[in-house]
């Protein structure tokens, strides 16, 4: 029975060592390890951030909304899908974000208003006081 040879690239030939060559006058082959990069760092969810929104400073539902696509970014990341878990997480970032400038806004307008409430109270009451004294 013949044997076939398999298919595939012809070795090249071998070429014998020159007269009075030896083996150590040749260069050594050198072994290089390459180490596999490390796997990059999985994408954040936020949710602690998105719970905290959501308990605090729940403006428009932004902080439920953001905690729902938080916890899709969660589900995504234990899935292995990084890539669906980045966007349901910046997502989540952004909705956070926008929660806490809303927030922001409405601490520095209930303040004024307060502000210009007790300016306007304290002005009333000094003139029914200059009223109440007549005039001197």
């Amino acid at each position: 029975m013949e044997r076939s040879r398999p298919l595939g690239p012809a070795l090249p030939p071998y070429e014998p060592l020159a007269e009075g060559l030896d083996m150590e006058g040749l260069p050594r082959s050198t072994v290089v390890s390459v180490e596999p990069a490390p796997p990059p760092p999985p994408p954040r969810d936020h949710l602690a951030w998105s719970l905290c929104t959501t308990l605090y400073a729940n403006v428009c539902c932004l902080g439920f909304m953001a905690l729902v696509f938080s916890v899709k970014s969660r589900d995504r990341k234990v899935l292995g899908d990084y890539s669906g878990a980045l966007s349901y997480g910046s997502t989540a970032k952004y909705l956070n974000i926008t929660a806490l400038l809303l927030n922001i806004f409405l601490v520095i307008l209930v303040i004024a208003l307060i502000a210009s409430g007790t300016i306007v109270v304290v002005n009333l009451f000094n003139q029914e006081h200059q009223a109440l004294l007549g005039p001197t």
